[in-house]
């Protein structure tokens, strides 16, 4: 099966290229906008013009593949004007907060890029509804400098520490809201692994697909 995605960093192909590499018959076709990102920084959300944008992108990769992810949470709720596909397309955080939120419970969402608060912060509010879970939006300070100006080890670090400090917070769960996040998960000492979108997200759209 061929799965589009549509990133807006070119770090988040790594990560989805690993997950895919431990499903059989699964290939990628990735295709990188960084401006959509860029436009959603500027502005601090998703202006209908990067909105139109990101579905015509979509909607492209929808016509030549089998299903869709769009990787990038800041620009996520774009899935929400093309879902008349024939294919199914998916936003990537969109599986990892159903995950974060099934048992209940104290669930810590982390991101780094200050246009993924808004719209993260709402899908992990909707996703609690059902199961009641207490969702801790965090910010992880200084991360997304760190991002931007290429130190991924420090990025990864000052996740970690946060990762770590939620559970010392209370956490029953950590989610990391975005996928150039997930690197940070091998590095936490203070509790399990937090959960990731790569592999999260990806298996919901094998099922999607297989359903």
């Amino acid at each position: 099966m061929l799965i589009g995605c549509l990133h807006t960093a070119a770090t988040n192909v790594p990560p989805l290229d690993a997950a895919a590499a431990a499903i059989e018959g699964v290939e990628l076709r990735h295709v990188v906008r960084p401006h959509l990102l860029a436009a959603a920084l500027a502005t601090g959300q998703m202006t209908d013009e990067t909105r139109a944008e990101a579905e015509a992108e979509l909607r492209a990769l929808a016509a030549e593949c089998d299903a869709v992810l769009l990787t990038c949470s800041s620009i996520g709720r774009a899935v929400e004007g093309v879902q008349d596909e024939a294919v199914p397309v998916i936003r990537v955080d969109a599986a990892l907060a159903e995950r974060a939120v099934a048992d209940g419970g104290r669930v810590t969402v982390l991101y780094a890029a200050p246009s993924t608060a808004a719209p993260t912060g709402q899908l992990f509010a909707a996703a609690a509804v059902e199961t009641g879970a207490d969702i801790d939006m965090r910010m992880v300070p200084q991360a997304w400098d760190r991002f931007t100006g290429g130190d991924l080890p420090g990025y990864f670090a000052l996740i970690a520490e946060a990762v770590d400090a939620a559970y010392l917070d209370g956490a029953a769960v950590v989610a990391l809201a975005q996928v150039s996040m997930a690197g940070a998960a091998e590095l936490v000492r203070g509790g399990p692994a937090p959960l990731t979108s790569p592999a999260i997200g990806l298996q919901a759209v094998i099922d999607r697909l297989r359903a």
